[in-house]
């Protein structure tokens, strides 16, 4: 048997993604720029792939564009929007739990000469209305918010914060951070308040290299990639069509049946959380229900580090993660965990087990068996 729960670290491609991708790469492999009719069919498949897109977030074809995945996106909105509107200000806002691609991007600005504000969050992860209220100004250019976190799964009111924002300052842009949120929530950008959104292909069954940057029409964003003009001057170099095409098709395919697989999706989280919360000394970090992320737990188990764990369970083929799988190699403390005010002696006994549409009760229900059996065994060497 075989649990694998690191969907939230990447997904595994879907059929009909893959059989697209598969079919582009050996018959229809035409470069989008060229004039002949093999060029006019890929060019064909991006347009499609757009529209696939923009029908999932009711907005226009043209706001969207394509990127190498959730990292360029991030960058992109960020240091695009910074160095478009420098003239209006430097201040940009952010949280104290963003992923790395938005953390490393703001202090990458920071040394340019941008001040940035950090939002803390509560005991469950989310941010204040109230402190980013109060932290907007005249000259604040962008807000940068993650819609849910990658490693507790808490949800930040995305909707209201940009009713927030607009209110304060209607010039300040607001940019979410939804790679763990697309194809997980129905997100409707003009609605909501966004003006800038990054979604990452790999997080919905499309494959890795893939992902794309939601930009309002009229928003001011540099690019950051120069070259052949493509995607109207907004990201240089040949089209990569066959993810592209992957990366709509999945999008369409994720958003099919939506609500039962979302309702699915939270009724593994919780059997997990009954069986895993039964064990002594296993506490689960942030909220649980519909008012958290459908697909992430966070679970801190005393007395067993991150790390053990981790390969006790790879052992019984039950795969997780140490918190989030872009920085997980590194012997860093989450800023998410302490973040959220974790006791010091949880900070590195801390895993997070991620779901999707894919995961069965068979997977779940052996993870929690494996858990019950690893953890009392682990600890008679710690506890010595």
């Amino acid at each position: 048997m075989q649990a694998y729960l690191d969907n939230s670290a990447t997904t595994r491609c879907s059929e009909r993604a893959k059989n697209l991708m598969v079919k582009i790469l050996t018959e229809d492999y035409g470069n989008p720029s060229s004039l002949h009719n093999m060029g006019k069919n890929a060019e064909d498949y991006i347009t499609e792939a757009r529209a696939k897109i923009a029908k999932t977030l009711k907005v226009a074809e043209k706001e969207i564009v394509f990127t190498s995945g959730g990292t360029e996106s991030n960058n992109m909105a960020i240091i695009g929007a910074a160095m478009a509107n420098h003239r209006a200000g430097k201040h940009i806002i952010t949280t104290a739990i963003e992923h790395a691609s938005v953390s490393a991007t703001t202090a990458f600005l920071e040394e340019q000469g941008y001040e940035v504000t950090y939002l803390k969050v509560d005991r469950d992860g989310l941010i204040s209305l109230e402190e980013l209220k109060d932290a907007i100004r005249e000259d604040t250019i962008l807000v940068s918010v993650m819609m849910v976190n990658n490693e507790i799964g808490a949800v930040e009111p995305i909707e209201e914060a940009g009713r927030v924002i607009k209110a304060k300052n209607p010039n300040t842009l607001f940019h979410v951070d939804a790679i763990q949120a697309y194809g997980k929530y129905r997100i409707y950008p003009k609605k909501m308040g966004i003006d800038l959104l990054s979604v990452s292909g790999h997080k919905i069954h499309a494959p890795k290299g893939t992902g794309f940057l939601y930009i309002r029409d009229k928003v001011k964003v540099k690019p950051i990639i120069y070259g052949g003009g493509q995607q109207k001057g907004m990201r240089s170099g040949t089209e990569n069509v066959p993810g592209v095409a992957a990366l709509g098709e999945a999008a369409a395919e994720i958003y099919e049946n939506f609500d039962e697989k979302i309702a699915r999706m939270y009724a593994l989280k919780e059997r997990f959380i009954a069986g895993v919360t039964q064990i002594e000394g296993v506490t689960v970090n942030g909220r649980t229900g519909t008012d958290s992320a459908p697909q992430i737990v966070s679970v801190s188990i005393e007395d067993v580090r991150s790390e053990v764990m981790l390969h006790s369970l790879e052992e019984a083929e039950v795969y997780v993660s140490a918190g989030s799988a872009c920085s997980s190699n590194k012997p860093s403390v989450s800023h998410t965990l302490q973040g959220i005010g974790l006791p010091k002696k949880l900070l590195e006994s801390t895993i997070r087990i991620s779901f999707c549409v894919y995961t069965t009760e068979e997977e779940v229900d052996y993870a929690i068996e494996k858990f019950k059996e690893i953890i009392p065994f682990r600890r008679k060497f710690t506890r010595k």
